[in-house]
């Protein structure tokens, strides 16, 4: 039977399967397997040379019935209608692992930013706004930063926004620049929260941070952001990537340095003649795995390679769900994307707080409020895993949904 690497699908059916263990009926299914609203817009934009090209672009709202939809934007060649919404439903298991007042949303719009000047990119910001402006704002869908998009971008799309509803609107979209309502903490967020992750795993496996073997698919923001930290703390980086390959040193790469020389897609190795691929680097001898670049990484055809004691997701969808299996098997504990990259999303929370009290937290107060929210979910998914007997994504599954779908029931959705 071949292996399903369609994100949307895959998703359809772990959603199933965690209801059912769950005890909710087939209709809670029926609600929860699709987004509740995905507007599909096209975008006409004035390029630099006078021609007009028009953009296709996605926001997906899978469900509001905790509170707002929350999820970001991403500007890339290769966003689809079923990634968005697939990523949309990601986004409200994220929330209810977590436990925020939010259900999840996704938006995209298919273009490459790296082709763009940066006068064309901020007239695509603004069109994307002007486009899916009846369906988002502060109490209803926010915004945020997500693949080729950052808080510049953040910041046309808030003063669009703002310039719409003619009044100023920061709790439309976080990720903002700290001086227009941003939140300390929030670039580093998602490598923060991916981190915590790791050190709690390690707890649990018995594996001391402090010289640990650690191998890191992606060395954009989440990817660099996390070599940096665990090099810190002492843990030995033995491997990274980007699209272009990946450099392996079994006595530890110079993160300093290569942070230093990384380019600002992420982009280091075109600069070593010594490269290894990215399917070598999954399959290095090493503790703790990270895979932060993309969908469908580990699949069953090289599972069983797999060396590392630990997989820590911090991109979406790295692990298929057959390879899941084949890892569980072999003992290794997978924290799933859902429960390692929420940091990002919780610290998005905090900003959309202090944007709606006006008053603002230091990145230390920022800093322990995402500790503690993380490491009681961290245990609360591990916990679930092991007295229902079910693997870690499953679990997280489980413990995401379970908010979404008692808000739907007691609205009397089903």
């Amino acid at each position: 039977m071949e292996e399903n690497l369609n994100l949307f699908t895959s998703t359809q059916d772990i959603i199933k399967e965690a209801l059912e263990k769950l005890g909710f009926n087939d209709e809670m299914y029926e609600l929860l397997k699709e987004p509740l609203r995905v507007l599909t817009v096209r975008i006409p934009i004035r390029m630099d040379d006078g021609t007009v090209k028009v953009f296709q672009g996605y926001r997906s709202q899978h469900n509001d019935a905790v509170g707002p939809t929350k999820g970001g934007v991403r500007f890339h060649p290769e966003v689809n209608e079923d990634e968005v919404k697939a990523l949309s439903m990601w986004m409200t298991l994220k929330c209810g692992i977590v436990g925020l007042p939010y259900g999840g949303g996704k938006g995209g719009i298919v273009c490459d930013p790296r082709t763009m000047s940066m006068n064309e990119i901020e007239r695509l910001s603004r069109g994307y706004v002007r486009a899916i402006s009846q369906i988002v704002g502060p109490t209803k869908d926010i915004p945020a930063p997500d693949v080729y998009t950052n808080s510049q971008i953040m910041a046309w799309m808030m003063d669009e926004y703002s310039r719409l509803r003619e009044n100023d609107s920061p709790g439309f979209i976080t990720g903002k620049p700290i001086v227009l309502g941003g939140s300390e903490g929030r670039e580093k967020a998602t490598a923060q929260g991916v981190t915590i992750c790791i050190e709690e795993a390690a707890k649990k496996k018995g594996i001391n941070l402090n010289g640990a073997r650690v191998v890191i698919q992606g060395f954009g923001n989440a990817g660099s952001y996390l070599a940096k930290f665990l090099h810190d703390y002492g843990a030995k980086v033995i491997g990274i990537s980007d699209a272009y390959g990946a450099l392996h040193d079994p006595d530890g790469l110079d993160i300093d340095y290569l942070l230093d020389r990384r380019d600002s897609f992420g982009t280091v190795t075109t600069l070593f003649e010594n490269k290894i691929t990215n399917k070598e680097l999954l399959e290095l001898e090493c503790d703790i795995l990270v895979p932060a670049a993309i969908s469908n990484q580990i699949t069953a055809d090289n599972a069983h390679n797999i060396k590392a004691s630990i997989i820590v997701e911090a991109a979406n969808g790295p692990t298929t769900m057959e390879a899941t299996k084949i890892l569980n098997d072999n003992g290794v504990l997978l924290v799933p994307d859902v429960l390692a990259s929420a940091g990002g999303v919780t610290v998005s929370y905090f900003e959309w707080v202090q944007n709606n009290q006006g008053y603002y937290w230091s990145e230390e107060e920022v800093n322990d409020k995402l500790r503690t929210k993380l490491v009681a979910s961290f245990n609360n998914v591990y916990k679930t895993a092991e007295t229902r007997h079910v693997n870690m994504r499953l679990a997280a599954y489980m413990v995401g949904l379970r908010n979404a779908a008692e808000a739907s029931k007691f609205r009397g959705w089903v």
